[in-house]
């Protein structure tokens, strides 16, 4: 089944080296408590509201074939049983309040808006990156784009939650120059509680990919109240250190509430509990552990 595209990014600085074209597919296994992309956990398309866009014009009210849509004090209101996301309000809407988030896209049109960014890859020694959600929900897919790219000389990175069968994961990798690898926490029982899946297969998979000479950063959302304790940072240091291959670059990404605005274009309420970002010395306790293994561990990127 083709997947879902729920963003095109130009110009992503921070998705591997140099300048790239971020892919972002819908369709994650995880549902991380402080996701900042919420509309990629669901491979189905969505519809968006923002309210402070609404100028109150009825437009999309008239325009939908299946009477979903009501003009109230509060805004726009869809009842999401007449709703089939058909996208013709989000069509309509002259200021974009409404979005359809999710859309199909050949491997053909994909890689027209990769040639256009070319000058961007050379001059930088950029490329494409295909991130989620998790692409390696659409493997066949992500297949036929990788050798596209790969026939075509564009440097290729995949960016993954590591969540999937292994033979999937090293078919990927004979295709892919580079690795963005997240890492949640060490601890499995804290994993699932704050993913909703275990990690046995994540580190077992990060394990083998290692093994293949595969080119890895591993990438950390560094939360405080989940993963930012010390106990946590040791034992992810030890674990990286002793991966096979180079050492492996670190990138600790600290916690950031700007998820909240989407979750309320989503109709729903951001609820993340006690999460905390991590104060700036806990980030550089952080960064001083890694190093005490001999691993590079930097802040963002």
């Amino acid at each position: 089944m083709q997947p879902l595209i729920f963003d095109v990014k130009r110009y992503a600085i921070n998705d591997g080296p140099g300048i790239r074209m971020t892919v972002f597919t819908k369709g994650c296994p995880l549902s991380c408590a402080w996701c900042h992309n919420p509309e990629s956990i669901s491979p189905r398309p969505q519809k968006l509201y923002t309210a402070d866009k609404c100028i109150g014009c009825n437009t999309c009210v008239e325009a939908c074939p299946e009477n979903a849509c009501v003009l109230t004090p509060q805004g726009i209101v869809t009842d999401p049983e007449l709703c089939k996301l058909c996208g013709i309000c989000a069509d309509v809407c002259p200021t974009k309040a409404t979005e359809i988030s999710g859309r199909t896209m050949s491997k053909e049109e994909i890689m027209e808006k990769i040639e256009k960014e070319r000058v961007f890859f050379d001059q930088s020694g950029g490329g494409v990156t295909f991130s989620g959600g998790e692409p390696l929900q659409h493997a066949d897919f992500l297949i036929e784009l990788l050798d596209e790219c790969g026939e075509r000389g564009i440097h290729r990175t995949v960016d993954t939650t590591g969540l999937a069968k292994t033979k999937t994961l090293l078919e990927v990798a004979k295709r892919t120059d580079h690795f963005l690898y997240d890492l949640k926490t060490m601890d499995s029982v804290k994993h699932k509680k704050w993913t909703g899946v275990p990690n046995e297969q994540i580190l077992a998979n990060l394990k083998t990919l290692s093994a293949t000479g595969a080119t890895i950063n591993i990438r950390i959302p560094l939360v405080k109240g989940v993963n930012a304790d010390e106990e946590n940072i040791r034992q992810t240091a030890a674990f990286v250190a002793g991966l096979d291959g180079e050492k492996k670059k670190v990138n600790l990404l600290p916690y950031h509430n700007i998820a909240a605005r989407k979750y309320q274009k989503l109709g729903g309420e951001y609820n993340p509990g006690k999460l905390q970002e991590p104060s700036e010395d806990e980030q550089e306790e952080s960064v001083a552990i890694f190093a005490e293994y001999g691993i590079e561990a930097i802040i963002g990127g």
